[in-house]
């Protein structure tokens, strides 16, 4: 039988973390929050020790492909009640702006009306102006870029999810680089008509 490389390895749980399993859902808990997953039932989920393994329980196509998809889900649980994750967006554009409001996003990003955005739960905002990229890791890659907006949580594919809604709220257009962007993100630009 052919075996996910990525499903046979153990994850390892740090000390902070405490992991329970009650038949095929899984609770992992730590320093940063707590997270709940529901596993299919073609996957056994093992703790033993300081150590959370997943076995398939059988040989079919469907087991397969859950065995790895299992193990990284597990895996992110116990990274994001440890590390948590983070995304950053950057704004671009002249007159472009972002600011918290209450718990959640205003941004103004050329259209009639301010768009909020309230963050669901688990999930937070910071506005980081240019000054504060360095230690972000955050690099000016044109000239009108104003703000940068980071997404953090315990969930990877929430926020994952919410930095990507905020993104479509303003894509970034290919002829002056004007939108919100991921951080790290190239935008193929066109000559405009005075180009040609």
């Amino acid at each position: 039988m052919m075996m996910s490389r990525i499903g046979k390895m153990p994850i390892d749980i740090p000390d902070k973390v405490d992991v329970k399993v009650d038949g095929q859902r899984v609770t992992v808990k730590g320093p940063k929050g707590e997270l709940t997953q529901e596993i299919r039932d073609e996957i056994e989920v093992v703790l033993e020790d300081k150590l959370l393994r997943v076995v398939p329980r059988g040989e079919t196509q469907l087991h397969r492909s859950l065995y790895g998809l299992s193990r990284t889900l597990l895996n992110n649980m116990v990274v994001g009640v440890t590390e948590g994750y983070q995304k950053s967006l950057i704004i671009a554009g002249v007159g472009y702006s972002a600011e918290l409001k209450g718990p959640g996003l205003l941004l103004k990003v050329g259209y009639s009306h301010p768009v909020w955005i309230a963050p669901p739960p688990g999930v937070n905002f910071e506005v980081l102006q240019p000054s504060q990229w360095g230690e972000a890791g955050i690099k000016k890659q044109i000239d009108n870029q104003n703000q940068a907006i980071r997404v953090s949580g315990v969930n990877k594919a929430l926020v994952g999810q919410v930095a990507a809604r905020i993104r479509m709220i303003r894509p970034p257009e290919p002829y002056k680089g004007k939108g919100i962007r991921y951080n790290e993100e190239q935008v193929r630009r066109k000559a405009g008509k005075a180009a040609k």
